[in-house]
């Protein structure tokens, strides 16, 4: 199945050295070949790259490397097709529009027994599974709130609650972001670390690349980032639980109970 790659900060962060490692398992160092993509959330929007060749093929993803965008929020995905053509309609991440904000959204996994009920608002473009879980998604989101963006943790039960709908009927590990909350969900296989002070030395575990994150980063910066599998050999990566959905905000892990209103963070001091 594909792989998922995500970064959620502080401050605006390229994604650079991480995102050398994800692009290997496109084809070097493992089986997903059939298209990768990228979504950059910035001030000005979201940007999103695709392209519907491996990532080790790809000229774009070549430029991603060497000219990395920084961003507050990034989602990234490398594909190995189990439902839809290899196209590029049928690359991730995908984009949509809800309460004046851009989502994205990447998928791995398989839902063979899943069908999208037909909604009014949001149409597949492709042929994918993903595509129609996330528009089913967000549908479900614009029907339960029609005033507008609800509390962040009424956001969040609702979002949970249609991913595990969805995840009966297969594996729906996800990635999700609104520019400035990224919804991360699990329903085998993800993992987290988070980059903050005293900041360390990274080796990759796809190739031979290394950083010392205390030549890049300041005292206060605090980058959360979540891959289907660890992605560097000697950083503390947690695993999620299967069915579980985390949250980042601002480099963060928030606590469940957390009970922010839309667009309010809570400063945390280290």
């Amino acid at each position: 199945m594909c792989q998922l790659l995500a970064m959620n900060s502080s401050k605006p962060a390229a994604l650079g050295f991480s995102f050398a490692g994800f692009a290997e398992r496109g084809g070097r160092t493992d089986e997903h070949r059939d298209g990768w993509g990228i979504a950059y959330h910035s001030s000005s929007g979201c940007t999103l790259l695709t392209d519907h060749l491996a990532a080790i093929d790809s000229p774009l993803a070549a430029q991603v490397q060497q000219h990395p965008v920084k961003a507050k929020n990034i989602v990234a995905h490398i594909r190995k097709a189990t439902q839809g053509r290899i196209a590029p309609e049928n690359t991730h991440p995908f984009a949509r529009e809800l309460w004046g904000k851009t989502w994205s959204f990447a998928h791995n996994g398989d839902l063979k027994t899943w069908r999208a009920p037909a909604n009014a608002h949001y149409r597949a473009s492709g042929d994918t599974d993903s595509e129609q879980a996330f528009c089913h998604l967000l549908a479900s989101l614009r029907t339960r709130f029609p005033a507008g963006e609800p509390a962040r943790a009424d956001l969040r039960t609702a979002i949970a609650e249609v991913a595990t709908d969805i995840a009966a009927h297969g594996s729906f590990n996800f990635i999700l972001s609104d520019g400035e909350l990224l919804f991360a969900h699990c329903s085998t296989h993800l993992h987290y670390v988070i980059r903050e002070y005293p900041f360390s030395v990274a080796q990759l575990i796809d190739c031979e690349r290394s950083i010392d994150f205390r030549q890049h980063n300041h005292l206060d910066d605090r980058i959360a980032v979540i891959a289907t599998h660890p992605l560097t050999q000697n950083e503390d990566w947690l695993a999620f639980a299967p069915g579980e959905l985390k949250l980042f905000a601002g480099g963060t892990l928030l606590p469940a109970n957390d009970r922010a209103q839309p667009g309010v963070y809570i400063q945390i001091s280290y």
